[in-house]
């Protein structure tokens, strides 16, 4: 038997390449493995296969012998053993897998022996096979190379981002990196891969010791960013020396170090220092070249050999089949520089040398870091490894430091984590045991001070104490409420923020608020608070009108703004059916049907999108049902009279007449129908009198009181000859008893008159319904018909009974119930106009008359006095004076009456705060220091107050409103003081004070003198590599404020003359320079022409003085734009414009709109910001990206970190080849044609043959190129180094129906002998496209494009071409859909001495030149091959996405998270602590759809259809008009624009009520004029051209065949769709006649007849089939004649305009006139400073407020059109304001407030008041009772009833109705 050691195995293992297996089929297993137990037992495994299966079938084969076995095995086993083994023979094997009766591919394998003295395993590889082998171990592996050594490597992939690779050549350099890493095995302890980035500048995408995994590493090259921009080899190679093979960065030691370089082009750097300081590092590099690197550069750069270690493929497409030799290479070399490092070197150290360090000691312990400290080791250490985990388990960190440190700072840990620390002594050649140790870290400082306040019904601010050193912070809130747990909502906010508002709450709900500190991803303990919300505000002031007995009008005051509607509920008081009705938004509501004689309690509810508010409510009485009218007798004979009377009310069902003999008898009934008013009584004896009664029935049964009358009938005389009668005159009823102008102690009774014949006078009589007073009796002359009973008691119900006293007897008494009103007091207690020393305070009046009204004042919050006061009974409100800032005061308003007083209306009122927030000391120095303060709005100066708390010791000054600091000096050192600050209104009224302590610093211990030192000249900086091909016209603009100081402005002054020392050269054939300082204005420091050397430059630089004073960002921008960059500047023509702009501060005006304007005008602006600068508004302020145009530091002394980057960006910016333009929102290398050749709005009309004309959007311009246009520029003011290598030509243009069938050049290249070098050529008649160019060797090369992509071009509608110029070929793109490409030579460069030219006839030569017509809005040249695939085409309509796409100039947003109008002004915020910039956040949620808006201004008119044809003109049906809107709310004030078009005359508007006299102001300034607008059809360049005639209509032209199918039609009408679909059909016919007769000849020799030599005529082409109907375009605006113009921006306010519609009248009754005061003067303008007028009289009382009027109908719903914002003039809307009593004062809304100026007037500056001065309240006075005061609400008095009961007493005395009556009125019913 043989011994394993003398035994040799080989094992083979053949895998198949199958493709995965399809749907159905069994996956074979994987990863064979064979282990020799021992010489008669060989265990065979293997990892089970992905997918379902039963379980597995080995077949071996032994040789020689050929024995074959076969073996199930369940699908738990996967392994075999096989104890008959026989060493000495050949095995194979073949391992399926079995599923039903299906049975996977087999796994192959072989094995092997061999008689040897060593193992020994030989792969084998077939065709489709590999395999791979550890250990024994036969892998399942595909083609791709493993580097299976055991050797470890540091390898750093250095990559080329330049723009020249493109995006798409880097996602296959992103495949060949995932190919190169997984070729080794990457873990922590094993292989370790970092990657850099370069172009311009290299960074790092990931450190050595990022990426524990190879799945890690693969994924993060997956997401790799490309980088963009130039080719900076050398210093990226210097870079990854200093970043990356560095121990912090995971750079081991004694580990083989690997560089990878991949590049696709030349350096534009040095690159051989770099890579002999990498080589002399000991780090092996390896060059790989791509398409056009260069082979020498690669040579010199890479390790020797360059056999082995230098790669250079033709393009990166074929990169991957270097992949396998490149890391095969690679790792043999890993394995040879292991054994070097580990065979080679001085021998080992004793092992007594090698000894760990002693004494682990952790100190400074925080939450995310402590302090290691260790006694160093014996020996010579050469470096000290920390390593440390978290003791619960996570990824080890190590931290690697110098043998000679002793301690390291570990950070960056998790909070209240205990932390396993190990640290190893590392020699020359070996390393030490560790020595370990432990830690915990702190918990995490949390948040304090959480507060809750400012709450509404569905908002609450948040404000906490920050936490130190959070980076940021989440708020979660909840309901406090068993509810979904979705309900809970988060908000995160970065670290300087510590005050939220939370939005979108449920109203009157409990809420729970939790504010977390963040550090990173970890989150510090909780701080929680909990607060309710408001209710709904619910209507207001309920009032009751026009009751009668079956119905009331309700009148209530409008809630809010947000309310939906509103709900009444009603019901009988004393009922329990309710009824309900929702009546929409209208504030007045009529109910019927209601119940005479019946209390009514009502409810309003004000109705929310959130819910519905708290019932306003209150109760009225219906009245009595009336009584007939006017009856009388009439027709009177001995057996009969007619009894006639008048209708009381429309709803009467029945009249009950009743009939009675005076001297006694029967009574007779009879019901009348109650559509009748007479009724003949007949049957009556003669000479009888009779009562009549009649009473009116209503539908729900209710009887009206009766009305009487007596009537005699006729007597009867017989005589023998004769009979006659006579009659007694009727004994008639007062009618129309009425009870009314009751007060608390009166009423009037008044009534109808009798006939006054035989009529003495009236018995009125009247008596307390309970009978507790005697009756009265009172004797009224005839003549009279009312009387006042008094005095009368309050609240109490009288009987009262009027008789009338005929001559003859007493007539019919009638009786009515009456009641005096209680004492009520005023209801609804309102406060407005709260100020720091005033605030006014209104009230309804009571229902009943009073005297006047108490008024008790008292401070709540605050020590002092009750006072007290009265005004008349006609006064509602008063503006109570005098009053302690900031307090909080009971009000208490009284009613007086003749017989007492009221209860009190109770509320309370609080007056503003007058003082400064945040005042800090600041610049604390021995004898002096400085205080800061937030400014309030309203101070018009500050008393500023310094106290020693030592000796008592003050210094005190006055300080204007528009100061926020102030700074003493003279002060003592090491003394403690106390500053003070007061604020001051205008009027002297004056806060209380705002303290900080500080404490001067102590004198210092004197430094010992030095000898002086001279400072050496300076010398003038080199220019940097990548400056050297820059030409810009460069501003600095430099913050000059006050809070930069003397000391930091030098730093400032050495940064500019560093930066600018950079550049190469200075004047006009290189890179002019600029400065400007800026604080309260701006001041130009010298000019772009003012130097021409860089000597000079840098001298003036260093004598620029500081200027000092605030920051006013915004204005010094708008300074550079109009006097620096300007031709008397020194600024050139197709040179870039680059703006510099360095601050230290929020800026105190606004920036965002004159920075919008000036990047959208083509300006590169970078914005440096540094200390408390406003990091959002550095990025408003510069161009886009932000990453390459913004740079924040924390001091001035950081500068130098950013200098290197900002001269690259800036000179790369500034290139000639090619410069950094704004395009598509942000920056890219290219040109802006259309501002090269002068087609911007500013410049196109001193242009001969070029109109303006609406584009694609009515806010993009097009110009419209005539034929005696022929635009030409010099090559050299536009292309000054020539054309890139590669670059993409973009145009948006239109053919027109009148461009020529001939060929002509959209744009090209002409040289000095107007030769073409480069161009575009479109060819109308043959409906071609072709770019011609001479190639590298200088010959000349076109090529031609057709096809129906190509043909789109001519149909006459605007599309978008990009032709992408590469080395190799040429892509033609349409309406960004990728059409074709063609192969062409790379181009050679131009010369510069000729012309450029747009629309050039190709037939033109020489004197003769003339131009096609066509239309252009868009020329570009972008300095890349991808720009087709970047853009989206968002100017075409059709292709158009918003979610895609930037915003459209001059435009406002569409969506639905569209922010309101701004919100009223905050006080500027105090300067912050600067936290640290905060990685690049998630993007958010959507917001949640905001509330429907009210109803916008009319949209306008769509952009313009296609031109139609010569001669002819489409004007499009004109609109319907739309329906009225609803009044808009009153919009903010907006910023002052230019002078609009006059507005139409208004409609009269209703009468305002009268205001206070105004003051003089000066008259306004006149804004400028408004910017130009489109103007019409084409013709002499002008502002706007009137629209050209009609004319006439042309013949019909010849019939054509069908043509292709149509594309999608831009915005235009239905009828020109139609006009202009005839139009085009007639051109493609006229087209196709022409092409039978021209066809042009295309060939390359000689270039001039390429162009313009006619081949013969072609064969006609047969018609194509008819193509389908293209799809209609949506309706556009109507073709030329064009449009007016735009409308200019609105100007300042103007004159009044018309009176408006005259409005309803007010029912309230008029308040007497106050005192005249001084007329003030019409204003114009913005309000002026106080005139001379005297001061305007007090106030006159104003009447009680009127009834308001129903609410029209609502409009039609608004829509916002993203072209109108700007541009069209969308109205001025009404003033809406809901204008009470007395407006409320509006605070300015300005955002920045303008200290230079002075601030608004108050208006009640010199107010006297009208009401008598205030006195203390007497102590035991009862008006001072509960102080704690109720919530004003609504006083319901209490009602008797009684009236009621008497009534149905009296009413059940009656005769009832008989069945018959009931019956009827059943019938009736």
């Amino acid at each position: 038997m043989l011994s394993l050691a003398s035994l040799s195995f080989c094992l083979l293992v053949l895998v198949s390449q199958a493709p995965q297996p399809a749907g159905g089929q069994v996956s074979p297993p994987r990863r064979f493995r064979a282990k020799v137990l021992s010489p008669t037992k060989l265990q065979l495994s293997w990892k089970e296969p992905k997918g379902e299966f039963e379980g597995y079938k080995v077949i071996y084969t032994t040789r020689p012998g050929g024995r074959q076995t076969e073996v199930q095995i369940s699908k738990q086993e996967a392994k075999l053993l096989i104890e008959d083994f026989d060493p000495s023979q050949e095995y194979s094997f073949k391992i399926s897998t079995v599923s039903g009766r299906q049975e996977s591919k087999p796994l192959e394998a072989k094995h092997e022996a061999q008689q040897s003295g060593a193992e020994v395993v030989q792969p084998q590889r077939r065709q489709d096979s590999s395999v791979t082998e550890e250990n024994n171990e036969i892998s399942e592996a595909d083609d791709e190379f493993m580097c299976k050594s055991p050797a470890i490597a540091d390898i750093v992939i250095l990559v080329d981002g330049s723009w020249s690779i493109g995006r798409i050549n880097f996602r296959l350099v992103r495949a060949f990196l995932e190919n190169l890493v997984k070729a080794f095995s990457v873990e922590f302890d094993k292989t370790r891969i970092g990657l850099a980035q370069y172009s311009g500048d290299p960074r790092i995408e990931w450190h050595l010791n990022a990426y524990t995994t190879k799945e890690a590493v693969i994924d993060a090259v997956k997401n790799l960013p490309y980088k963009g921009g130039n080719t900076l080899t050398g210093l990226a190679l210097t870079f990854i020396l200093e970043n990356s093979f560095k121990p912090e960065s995971g750079s081991r030691p004694g580990v083989p170090k690997i560089g990878i370089l991949i590049t696709d082009g030349k350096s534009q750097d040095d690159v051989i220092p770099p890579a002999q300081s990498l080589r002399e590092a000991g780090i092996e590099l390896f060059a790989i070249g791509v398409k056009n690197a260069d082979e020498n550069e690669l040579k010199a750069i890479a390790s020797p050999p360059e056999e082995t270690h230098v790669y250079n493929v033709a393009d990166f497409s074929v990169m991957s089949e270097i992949v396998e030799g490149l890391t095969k290479i690679v790792c043999d070399r890993v394995e040879q520089l292991d054994k070097q490092i580990k065979g080679g070197g001085e021998p080992v150290a004793p092992p007594s040398s090698v000894a760990p360090p002693r004494d682990l000691v952790t100190s400074d312990i925080t939450a995310r870091s402590f302090r290691v400290r260790w006694t160093h080791a014996p020996g010579q250490v050469e470096k000290y490894r920390v390593v440390y985990y978290p003791a619960s388990g996570g990824r080890p960190e190590e931290k690697v430091v110098q043998g000679t440190e002793n301690s390291v700072e570990l950070n960056y840990l998790n909070s209240l984590t205990e932390y396993q620390v190990a640290v190893f002594a590392v020699y020359r050649s070996s390393a030490s045991e560790a020595l370990r140790g432990s830690a915990t870290t702190l918990a995490l400082p949390m948040v304090n001070n959480l507060e809750l306040f400012d709450i509404t019904h569905s908002t609450m601010r948040v404000r906490w104490k920050t936490a130190a050193g959070a980076s940021g912070y989440m708020i979660l809130y909840a309901p406090l409420t068993e509810g979904d747990p979705a309900d809970e909502k988060e908000v995160k906010v970065a670290d300087s923020v510590n005050e939220v508002e939370l939005e979108g709450l449920t109203p009157a709900t409990e809420y729970t608020v939790t504010v977390y500190a963040m550090y990173g991803e970890e989150a510090s303990d909780p701080m929680t608070s909990q607060q309710t919300t408001l209710p709904l505000t619910p209507a207001r002031n309920l009032r009751f009108s026009d009751v009668d007995h079956s119905s009331a009008r309700l009148t209530w005051d409008s809630a809010s703004r947000k309310v939906v509607g509103y709900r009444v509920m009603y019901v009988k008081t004393n009922g329990v059916h309710t009824n309900e009705l929702d009546v929409g938004r209208v504030t007045t509501w009529l109910l019927r049907n209601l119940t005479s004689l019946t209390e009514y309690t009502v409810g309003v509810f004000a109705v929310y999108e959130e819910g519905q508010a708290e019932p306003l409510t209150d109760s009225f009485t219906t009245q009595t049902v009336p009584d007939p009218i006017n009856l009388k007798s009439s027709d009177v004979s001995t057996e009969s009279f007619r009894v006639s009377w008048t209708h009381p009310a429309s709803d009467v069902v029945l009249y009950r007449l009743i009939w009675t003999p005076t001297n006694g008898g029967d009574s007779k009934e009879v019901l009348v129908n109650g559509n009748t008013n007479t009724y003949l009584i007949k049957g009556l004896s003669p000479s009888s009198e009779f009562e009549v009664l009649l009473a009116a029935i209503y539908g729900n049964e209710v009887e009206s009181d009766e009305v009487t009358l007596v009537q005699s009938t006729v007597e009867r005389t017989t005589t023998i000859a004769t009979t006659t009668t006579t009659a007694a005159a009727p004994r008639y009823g007062v009618r129309n008893m009425r009870i009314d102008e009751e007060t608390t102690f009166s009423m009037q009774v008044s009534w109808q008159q009798v006939d006054p014949r035989n009529l003495r006078h009236y018995r009125l009589s009247y008596i307390s319904a309970k009978g507790d007073r005697a009756e009265e009796t009172r004797t009224v002359p005839a003549s009279q018909n009312s009387l006042i009973l008094q005095p009368l008691l309050s609240d109490t119900e009288y009987k009262v009974a009027i008789t009338p006293v005929y001559l003859d007897g007493d007539g019919p008494t009638v009786g009515r119930m009456g009641r005096t009103l209680p004492l009520s007091a005023p209801r609804n207690l309102r406060v407005s106009e709260e100020w720091y020393n005033r605030f006014r305070i209104s009230w309804d009046v009571p229902p009943s008359p009073t005297m006047g009204y108490r008024v008790v004042y008292q401070p709540l919050s605050a020590p002092g006095p009750a006072l007290e006061t009265f005004v008349g009974e006609d006064v509602n409100t008063m503006l109570i004076v005098n009053l302690l800032s900031g307090t909080e005061y009971s009000v208490k308003v009284i009613a007086s009456y003749t017989t007492g007083s009221s209860e009190a209306l109770s509320g309370r009122a609080k007056t503003l705060y007058l003082g400064v927030t945040n005042l800090s000391p600041y610049q604390v120095r021995m004898n002096a220091m400085c205080a800061q303060w937030q400014p309030h709005r309203h101070a018009n100066a500050y008393r500023v107050v310094i106290e020693s708390l030592l000796n008592g010791q003050k210094q005190e000054t006055k300080v204007s409103g528009g100061t926020d600091r102030h700074c003493f000096s003279s002060l003592s050192a090491n003394t403690q003081y106390k500053i003070s600050v007061y604020a001051q209104l205008q009027d002297g009224t004056e806060g209380p004070a705002v303290t900080a302590t500080e404490k001067t610093l102590p004198i210092p211990t004197p430094a010992p003198t030095r000898p002086p030192t001279t400072t050496p000249l300076p010398t003038i900086p080199p220019a940097k590599e990548v400056c050297k091909a820059a030409k810009a016209d460069l501003v600095f603009l430099v913050d000059g404020s006050w809070s930069i100081g003397d000391d930091n402005f030098l730093k400032i002054i050495r940064f500019l003359y560093s930066t600018t020392g950079a550049l190469d050269r200075i004047g006009p054939d290189g890179t002019q320079v600029a400065i400007a300082q800026f604080s309260d204005d701006a001041r130009t420091e010298f000019k772009l022409n003012s130097y021409s050397d860089k000597e000079r430059l840098l001298d003036a630089i260093n004598k620029i003085s500081y200027k000092g004073g605030n920051t006013k960002t915004g204005r010094a921008i708008q300074h550079v734009k109009e006097s620096i960059f300007t031709v008397e500047g020194g600024v050139r023509r197709g040179i870039p414009n680059v703006l510099v702009v360095l601050t230290d501060g929020r800026s105190q005006d606004d920036v965002n709109k004159v920075s919008k304007e000036m990047q959208m005008e083509g300006y590169i602006v970078f914005a440096i910001g540094f200390a408390d600068a406003d990091y959002g508004e550095l990025v408003s302020i510069a161009s886009k990206p932000s990453d390459r145009h913004v740079f924040f530091v924390d001091d001035l002394d950081a500068f130098k970190k950013i200098e290197e980057k900002l001269v690259t960006f800036v000179c790369e910016a500034a290139t000639a080849t090619c410069p950094s333009v704004p395009m598509s929102g942000s920056t890219t290398p290219g040109f802006r044609m259309m501002e090269l050749f002068g087609l911007v709005e500013n410049r196109y009309s001193s242009y001969s043959g070029v109109s303006m004309v609406p584009g694609t959007f009515n806010t993009f311009p097009c110009f419209h190129l005539h034929s005696d246009a022929l635009l030409a520029q010099p090559t050299r003011y536009l292309h000054a180094e020539g054309l890139p290598s590669d670059y993409t030509i973009t145009l948006l243009f239109r053919v027109l129906p009148d461009t020529p069938e001939e060929p002509f050049a959209l744009w090209e290249i002409l040289n000095k002998n107007n030769e073409p070098l480069v161009g575009v050529i479109l060819d109308n008649g043959g409906k071609t496209l072709t770019f011609f160019n001479n190639d590298y060797k200088g010959d000349f090369q076109t090529v031609t494009f057709e096809g129906p992509e190509i043909k789109k071009l001519f149909y006459g509608s605007f599309h978008k071409l990009h032709i992408s110029i590469s080395k190799t070929s040429a892509t033609v793109t349409v309406d960004c859909k990728m059409v074709t490409e063609k192969t062409i030579n790379a181009a050679g460069n131009i010369t510069t001495d000729g012309v450029e030219v747009l629309g050039r006839m190709v037939r033109s030569r020489g004197n003769k030149d003339n131009s096609a017509p066509f239309q252009l809005q868009i020329f570009d040249i972008v300095c890349s091959t991808s720009w087709a695939n970047r853009d989206k085409c968002c100017e075409l309509p059709g292709l158009r996405k918003e979610a895609d796409c930037p915003a459209m100039p001059k435009a406002c947003t569409c969506t639905q998270d569209s922010k309101g109008p701004a919100g009223a002004a905050g006080p500027p915020g105090g300067p912050g602590i600067r936290g640290a910039r905060g990685d690049r956040g998630e993007p958010g949620p959507v917001g949640p759809t905001g509330p429907v808006g009210d109803t916008g201004v009319p949209g306008p008119q769509g952009p313009p259809g296609p031109q139609g044809p010569s001669g002819r003109s489409i004007i499009g049906p004109p609109g319907n008009p739309g329906e009225r809107g609803q009044k808009g709310e009153a919009g903010q004030a907006g910023a002052q624009g230019s002078t609009g078009r006059a507005g139409a005359p208004g409609r009269e508007g209703p009468p305002g009520a009268r205001g206070l006299p105004g003051k003089d102001g000066p008259p306004g300034r006149e804004g400028p004029t408004g910017i130009i607008g489109s103007p019409g059809a084409p013709g002499a360049p002008g502002n706007s051209g009137p629209p050209g005639k009609q004319g006439e209509l042309g013949p019909p032209g010849p019939p054509g065949s069908k043509g292709d199918k149509g594309e999608r039609g831009d915005l235009q009408s239905t009828a020109s769709v139609q006009a202009i679909a005839r139009q085009v059909c007639e051109q493609l016919i006229q087209s196709h006649m022409a092409r039978y007769n021209s066809i042009l000849n295309h060939a390359p020799s000689p270039p001039v007849s390429i162009r313009t030599v006619p081949g013969p005529p072609g064969e006609p082409g047969r018609n194509g089939p008819p193509g389908p109907q293209g799809e209609q375009g949506p309706p556009g605006r109507p073709g030329f004649p064009g449009q007016n113009g735009q409308n200019g921006q609105p100007g300042e306010r103007g004159q009044p305009g018309e009176r408006g519609e005259k409005g309803s009248a007010g029912v309230g009754v008029q308040g007497p006139r106050g005192p005249s005061g001084a007329p003030g003067t019409p204003g114009q303008g913005r309000p002026g400073n106080q005139g001379t007028s005297g001061r305007p009289g007090n106030p006159g009382a104003p009447g009680r407020p009127g009834v308001p009027g129903p609410v029209g109908p609502a409009g039609p719903p608004g829509y916002c059109d993203q072209n109108a914002c700007v541009g069209y003039n969308v109205g001025e809307g009404e003033d809406v304001t809901d204008g009470g009593a007395v407006p409320a004062v509006q605070l300015p809304s300005n955002i920045f407030q303008n200290y230079g100026e002075a601030e608004e007037d108050d208006p009640y500056r010199y107010y006297q008041p009208n009401y008598p001065a205030p006195r203390p309240v007497e102590p035991d006075d009862p008006a001072l009772d509960n102080i704690e005061l109720r919530s004003p609400g609504i006083h319901r008095s209490s009602r008797s009833v009684t009236a009621q009961e008497e009534e149905e007493e009296r009413v059940g005395q009656k005769r009832r109705l008989t069945r018959g009556a009931k019956m009827l009125l059943t019938e009736r019913e």
